[in-house]
């Protein structure tokens, strides 16, 4: 039970760990969080570990901003294997059409960890997106988004990505959200992984 307790107790630090120093630029710090052979799934970048925090520290450098807040978590542990579950909000600032704007995304880090030599580290993650809204910082601005632009994704992060597109990155159109064939996939894998199979 103690083994349990504690290990639970690692993975929420290790959660909240990398949003603190990710959103803080601790660049290195934020390397511990994961194990080398780290995967991160975004919408706008997915890839290695060593590249996320090579693409992320660029875009700090050039302003790019983008914040994290964590809510409830809960963590299912087999063994060495854990997915965990973490309620999240997303909030990125930037010019939309002429407008300062910001995106917020509500959704949910769906970790994948593994504990070797008696670490917790992250193997996966992968958001999932809920819902989302853009809102001029101004209120008193016009904001006009294009609506075959914003079609183009789906309604859980359809404005992050509208925002995110329209800054220069090339946004991923399938990532799952609250409810179907996406995030249900993705259930399946974490089930999978808990069972001791290989992603």
């Amino acid at each position: 039970m103690g083994d349990i307790v504690a290990d639970r107790r690692e993975i929420r630090e290790l959660v909240e760990n990398w949003v603190v120093w990710r959103d803080a630029g601790d660049w290195e710090r934020f390397r511990t969080v994961w194990h080398e052979d780290g995967v991160m799934m975004a919408t706008w970048f997915q890839g290695s570990r060593d590249e996320f925090i090579r693409v992320s520290r660029e875009g700090w450098d050039k302003g790019v901003n983008i914040l994290h807040f964590l809510g409830g978590h809960s963590a299912d542990i087999a063994g060495p294997r854990a997915v965990s579950q973490t309620k999240m909000t997303i909030s990125q600032r930037a010019i939309v059409e002429g407008v300062a704007c910001d995106v917020v995304c509500t959704g949910r880090f769906y970790d994948f960890l593994e504990k070797r030599d008696g670490r917790w580290g992250m193997v996966l993650r992968q958001p999932i997106y809920e819902k989302d809204r853009i809102d001029a910082i101004d209120p008193m601005a016009e904001l006009r988004l294009d609506p075959e632009l914003l079609a183009q994704f789906p309604e859980g992060y359809r404005h992050l990505a509208y925002l995110q597109t329209r800054i220069g990155y090339k946004v991923k159109p399938d990532m799952p959200g609250l409810k179907g064939e996406g995030v249900a996939k993705l259930y399946a894998r974490g089930a999978a992984w808990l069972k001791g199979e290989k992603l």
